[in-house]
């Protein structure tokens, strides 16, 4: 794929719609029957702990194909500090250009953006057979915990990835997940009534 076909730039508010379409494809009957990613998309751009310098797009000859933002949260540290932290998600990528590599492009991409913003480290959900191409550890592995696991447990899908090297040198402690992350299914339901109707499939491999 010709890298100069690819743009990769901050969201605009004309793009708001069409990004929301986007994270529904990518996502519709993933990890539930139907989504709720694209309702999450839309609460969080009015959320506290949003960042809009890294609410990006990315397009492919014009079109827009990928989408990721981040917001900050915090680890609260086993002596009392609250360190802070980013995340991201969701990450989309439309289905017709998926396995091409664009996922791993928008994400690096980000994060570099993300690291001259002074982020100092990561925390993710996520699969380590994706995002360990990008540098992703377990969390464990770094001696912070996923908040409500048991304080011993390893938490496969908690993923971290320090920015600055030796940021959470010394730091044990649990990461918290932003609010704005859980939304009403309910106002998701109503949400969704705005989009195309789609099919709602029980699938194989769903979580939900």
């Amino acid at each position: 794929m010709e890298q100069d076909k690819i743009v990769i730039r901050r969201e605009h508010p004309k793009d708001y719609a069409a990004e929301e379409n986007l994270t529904r494809e990518a996502f519709w009957n993933v990890y539930r029957p139907g989504c709720l990613e694209h309702f999450v998309v839309h609460e969080l751009r009015s959320d506290a702990a949003f960042v809009p310098e890294l609410d990006l797009v990315m397009e492919l000859d014009g079109r827009l194909v990928g989408h990721i933002m981040y917001m900050h949260a915090v680890i609260v540290a086993d002596d009392g500090k609250r360190v802070p932290v980013m995340t991201f998600g969701p990450i989309s990528i439309h289905p017709d250009v998926q396995r091409q590599g664009l996922g791993k492009r928008l994400l690096d991409d980000s994060m570099e953006r993300a690291a001259q913003l002074e982020a100092g480290a990561l925390c993710i959900e996520g699969n380590i057979a994706f995002y360990g191409k990008s540098g992703f550890v377990e969390a464990s592995t770094k001696g912070i915990r996923y908040h409500g696991a048991p304080e011993q447990e390893s938490v496969p899908y908690f993923l971290l990835k320090e920015l600055q090297p030796g940021f959470l040198d010394d730091v044990t402690g649990v990461y918290h997940t932003p609010q704005g992350y859980y939304v009403d299914e309910a106002a998701a339901e109503l949400f969704d009534r705005d989009f195309p109707t789609k099919e709602k499939r029980k699938l194989p491999g769903q979580l939900f």
